[in-house]
């Protein structure tokens, strides 16, 4: 009986807790004026983002093709033909992502910052969510 006592206080104390949490104030968002930023405002923070978000990108793509190089320049040193032919196959499907992920920053940018970014939902809408596109040409060594 003590136990049963024990648990409900304690849920009873837990529930209490959480309760006051919820309910403590929350600092409004800020802006520089002290208030709610104006349209104009907003598209200007959501084009300045879309400009990061492209840097950025465009950096993340030089460097997985900087490792894509490295990976093709050390397959071509493999000489067992069985792990050549794994590795060549990772290779592969690195072309096809990157080909890929470049194909889609091309797209980005030709949208341009007016369109706010890749936000959810996007992607389907501006013909970015259809079927891959299909792999690059073969050029395996031989």
């Amino acid at each position: 009986m003590k136990l049963k006592s024990l648990l409900l206080v304690l849920m009873v104390t837990l529930a209490s807790l959480a309760w006051g949490q919820d309910a403590s104030p929350q600092a409004p968002p800020s802006s520089t004026s002290g208030t709610q930023a104006t349209p104009g405002e907003r598209h200007q923070k959501m084009m300045e983002m879309h400009k990061q978000q492209m840097e950025a990108m465009k950096a993340d793509m030089e460097k997985m093709k900087s490792y894509l190089a490295q990976m093709k320049a050390n397959v071509a040193k493999i000489s067992d033909s069985s792990e050549k032919g794994c590795w060549q196959s990772n290779v592969d499907m690195w072309e096809v992502l990157v080909g890929h992920m470049e194909q889609m920053l091309k797209h980005m940018e030709s949208m341009g910052p007016e369109m706010g970014g890749m936000g959810p939902g996007m992607m389907h809408d501006h013909g970015m969510g259809g079927p891959p596109s299909p792999p690059p040409a073969d050029k395996k060594p031989e």
